[in-house]
């Protein structure tokens, strides 16, 4: 998923984005609360979660949640904190927070948590993503196709997995670019046909649709 990262320590900031990079995900980072408003209220970017910092330099993180909720902007949020009284967490959550972790913290478990929200946030109530006789597992960033194991790069799991999870739906050229691309990273003219023409090779031409001018999708499921 393509995660905005919300964190002015540079220490701490640096290593949460290294790691969710090595867990597959795209992500954005950002140092201040205005900053971070005006990313998220952008019409350019989408972004599939939120890493928020409440301690923020300009505008606190608490306020920048309370304003991107008045903008009916409904991204899951987990709020990264040293504040960790029960009144602190009440507060996080009622002002629009959806999951809440305490510094120190483990990268596995906020990947965890990510994973989860995002299940939510498509009504997918298992782990797993099944589609046909293709399965996705996030949580070991593997993918299957039958019983065998399908090795894929990470863009390219990224890019199926934004299909399949929205599986009926046409995603834009746009969005899945920013999918698979954070800021300030070079992309090929071509790139995303050429992602498009290796998961067509290796799990089947039918699978991922061409809507000319618009993007591309993964036709939906019939009702089992």
């Amino acid at each position: 998923m393509r995660v905005l990262l919300v964190e002015d320590d540079e220490l701490l900031g640096d290593g949460i984005c290294t790691g969710l990079k090595h867990y597959g995900h795209t992500v954005d980072w950002v140092k201040d609360g205005r900053a971070a408003y005006k990313a998220l209220t952008s019409q350019v970017d989408s972004f599939d979660s939120i890493v928020l910092d409440l301690g923020l330099p300009k505008l606190g993180g608490l306020e920048v949640l309370k304003a991107i909720r008045e903008e009916n902007i409904p991204t899951p949020v987990v709020i990264l904190t040293a504040r960790d009284t029960i009144d602190d967490r009440v507060k996080g959550l009622d002002a629009g927070a959806d999951d809440y972790l305490t510094k120190p913290f483990d990268l596995e478990e906020l990947c965890a948590r990510l994973r989860a929200l995002q299940r939510r946030s498509k009504s997918r109530a298992t782990p797993t993503l099944i589609y046909g006789n293709i399965t996705l597992d996030p949580a070991a960033h593997v993918v299957y196709l039958g019983e065998e194991e399908v090795l894929i790069s990470r863009r390219e799991y990224a890019l199926l997995h934004k299909l399949l999870e929205n599986s009926g739906r046409v995603i834009s050229r746009e969005q899945l670019n920013q999918t698979l691309y954070g800021w300030g990273e070079n992309i090929d003219s071509n790139a995303l046909e050429v992602h498009i023409h290796n998961l067509r090779k290796r799990f089947g031409t039918n699978l991922i649709r061409t809507i000319r001018g618009v993007g591309y999708m993964a036709e939906k499921q019939p009702e089992s």
